[in-house]
């Protein structure tokens, strides 16, 4: 085997792609890791509902992973990877930098980017007080002034869902969303305000957020926003495998077993590029399974091969 031949690929370095290298390298798989270094959480000051690395900040708990997956032989390389093909004897992958690589199989993990409505000054925000996830980050702006952003019908659900940290929220449907009388009046039953106004702008005053700029020129006061944008999942370079695809309620997304596993026998694809909405816990756990039932695959075609 050269220096470019691998039991196994991992393509994404993020909290799944990891994990399922942890539980390959220490299989004694011979792992490459090539990661773009964009993982998605990378905006967040600390993650939360991580059991024992509660509100640990997202890039150490990183470098931990890395650091971890070294001490069984798993290489890191800093890579974009540009196309994925199939060969007789595995998969051939392809980096922006032009390099080759073969591997056994191939593990995906490249998450989603979070396409955020396009409000002036609210991408600045993200992360900070300009959040997606009650319980990644709800605990931290509880009682506070929440503001619903709509980017799309979900947002009815989030309005509803982080009135259990608050009851000061006001859901701005931009419009976007049609609420007949029986859901505004359900709204209203839990003090949640809506406001059919455009927002126009995220206002900021000495890098703290103020509130929101509307239509009319008022400024609705808010400490914290939620949203929730168009999740593009990273998958296009894989578009020679044709992969199955299914529909979820976040997107068309590579369709997968229970481990992982695409309709291409020798890939799978676990965390955000499959699940959108998944969280650091909910990825990490995918990432194991996959690493599992990868190296159980291989193990089974080695004795086959031996034959």
């Amino acid at each position: 085997m050269n220096e470019n031949d691998w039991d196994v690929i991992v393509i994404g370095g993020g909290a799944a792609g990891l994990s399922a290298a942890l539980m390959l390298g220490r299989a004694r798989r011979r792992v490459l890791v090539l990661d773009a270094g964009s993982p998605r959480n990378r905006f967040a000051s600390h993650m939360h509902g991580m059991l024992g690395n509660e509100g640990t900040p997202p890039l150490e708990f990183l470098a931990r992973g890395r650091r971890e997956v070294a001490a069984y032989g798993v290489e890191v390389r800093e890579a974009t990877v540009s196309t994925v093909a199939d060969i007789p004897a595995g998969l051939i992958v392809t980096t922006a930098d032009g390099e080759t690589l073969t591997g056994r199989r191939l593990v995906v993990a490249t998450g989603v980017t979070d396409e955020l409505p396009a409000i002036p000054g609210l991408a600045e925000r993200w992360g900070r007080d300009v959040l997606h996830c009650p319980y990644c980050h709800g605990w931290e702006v509880r009682d506070q002034r929440f503001a619903v952003i709509a980017a799309t019908p979900h947002a009815v659900h989030q309005a509803q869902l982080v009135r259990q940290w608050s009851d000061r929220v006001t859901l701005f449907t931009r419009s976007l969303i049609d609420l007949d009388e029986e859901s505004r009046r359900t709204f209203a039953s839990r003090d949640v305000v809506v406001d059919d106004r455009v927002v126009t702008r995220v206002v900021v005053e000495n890098d703290v957020l103020i509130g929101l700029e509307v239509e009319d020129g008022e400024v609705v006061s808010v400490d914290a926003i939620f949203t929730g944008g168009i999740l593009n999942p990273h998958d296009d370079f894989l578009t020679q495998l044709e992969l199955e695809r299914e529909d979820s309620p976040f997107g068309s997304v590579i369709a997968v077993d229970p481990t992982g596993r695409t309709s291409n026998p020798r890939v799978w694809a676990v965390g955000n590029v499959t699940s959108p909405p998944a969280t650091v816990p909910m990825v990490v756990a995918a990432g194991a399974m996959a690493g599992g039932a990868v190296n159980m695959d291989l193990v089974t075609e080695d004795f086959a091969l031996a034959r």
